[in-house]
C-alpha cells in the first residue's frame, strides 16, 4: 500500500491577505482568524434542518463554481475519478454529490452513468434544478440517502466515489453498504477529513464549526477508514494526504471570487452577507486543520 504525504504547510504563492500584497508565508500565518458570531456558535441546529437557503447556495457557487459546494471544481473531481477508468459503459455511485457539479463533470467527461446521492434535501433539490441544463447526456440520477442508515441498492454500480460523505457518522456501516452496492472488481475512491486525536470537548471553535457544517463532532482516524475498507475485503492501494492541495484550492477560490466581485456588479446586502459567512466558515476549517492537525485524505481501494 502506497502512502503519500504533502510537503508540509508551507503553501507557495499563498498570502495572508487575498489581495496578494504580502509575500508567501507558512499556513499558520496565511489563514486569517475567522470571526464566529455568538448567535451562530450557540445554535443547537438539528441535523435534519437544511443549512442551504438560496443566498447560501449562490455564495457557495460564487466561491467554487456552478454546481460545487467545495473547492477544486471539475478539475479536482476528475483528478479523483481518473483512477477508476470510467467509460461510457460504467456506472458510478457518487456519494456526497452536493449541488450536482461533480456528477455533471464525470458524466460529461466519461459519459458514465452516475447515481448522485446527497443526504441534504435542499441540496438535492438544487441539483435536480440544474440537471436538465447540465445533464446533456441524460445519464445522471439524483437521489437521497441517510448517513445514519445507509442502504444502497445491492450490485447497482461498477464503482463508487465518496466526497466527504461521512460527516461524523461511523465509517463501517457506510463502507459496508457501499461494498454491497458494487459489482465484482469494483473500485472505491474516498475523501474524508480525519483527525488522529479527538478535539477537546471544550473546544469552542471546533464545536461551532461542526454545528455550522451540520456534522457530528467526531472525525475518524485514517486507520478507521482503512480498516473498514479492509474488513469488507477491499485491497487498499492508496492512502494519500491531499491537505496541501485542498488548502491551496480553498484560498485560490476565495481570491478569484473576490476579484470577480470587485470587477462586476456590487452584490446586494443579503448576497454579500452570505458570501462573507461562507468565506469565514472555510477560513475556520483551514484554521482548525492547522491547529488540530486535521487532514483531508484520499483512499483508492479495489474490491476482490
Amino acid at each position: 500500500m502506497r502512502k503519500a504525504r504533502g510537503a508540509g504547510w508551507l503553501i507557495p504563492g499563498e498570502d495572508r491577505n487575498l489581495d496578494g500584497l504580502e509575500s508567501p508565508r507558512p499556513m499558520e500565518d496565511a489563514v486569517p482568524t475567522p470571526m464566529i458570531r455568538p448567535m451562530e456558535a450557540q445554535k443547537p441546529g438539528p441535523r435534519t434542518t437544511s443549512r442551504w437557503p438560496a443566498d447560501r447556495v449562490a455564495a457557495v457557487e460564487s466561491l467554487w463554481g456552478p454546481g460545487y459546494r467545495a473547492p477544486g471544481g471539475a478539475e479536482e473531481t476528475l483528478r479523483l475519478t481518473k483512477p477508476l477508468g470510467l467509460t461510457s459503459n460504467s456506472t458510478l455511485i457518487l456519494l456526497g454529490g452536493g449541488l450536482g457539479g461533480p456528477a455533471f463533470a464525470v458524466s460529461h467527461s466519461f459519459r458514465a452513468w452516475v447515481t448522485c446521492l446527497e443526504a441534504d434535501p435542499m441540496l438535492r433539490a438544487a441539483a435536480e434544478e440544474r440537471r436538465p441544463v447540465l445533464d446533456l447526456n441524460k445519464r445522471i440520477t439524483i437521489q437521497g440517502w441517510e448517513r445514519e442508515k445507509p442502504d444502497f441498492k445491492p450490485r447497482s454500480a461498477n464503482h463508487a466515489l465518496a466526497l466527504e460523505a461521512l460527516r461524523g457518522v461511523p465509517p463501517l456501516p457506510v463502507i459496508s453498504s457501499l461494498a454491497g452496492a458494487l459489482r465484482p472488481q469494483g473500485q472505491v475512491v474516498m475523501t474524508e477529513l480525519v483527525a488522529e486525536q479527538p478535539a477537546p470537548a471544550h473546544d469552542h471553535e471546533f464545536g461551532a464549526w461542526c454545528r455550522l457544517e451540520d456534522r457530528l463532532p467526531v472525525l475518524p482516524r485514517v486507520s478507521d477508514i482503512s480498516r473498514a475498507l479492509e474488513r469488507q475485503k477491499f485491497d487498499v492501494r492508496v492512502v494519500e494526504d491531499i491537505s496541501d492541495r485542498h488548502v491551496s484550492q480553498t484560498l485560490e477560490g476565495w481570491r478569484a471570487a473576490v476579484k470577480a466581485m470587485e470587477a462586476g456588479v456590487r452584490p446586494a446586502a443579503a448576497a454579500a452577507a452570505a458570501f462573507v459567512n461562507e468565506a469565514e466558515l472555510w477560513l475556520l476549517r483551514l484554521r482548525l486543520m492547522r491547529r488540530l492537525d486535521l487532514k483531508l485524505m484520499r483512499w483508492h481501494a479495489l474490491s476482490p
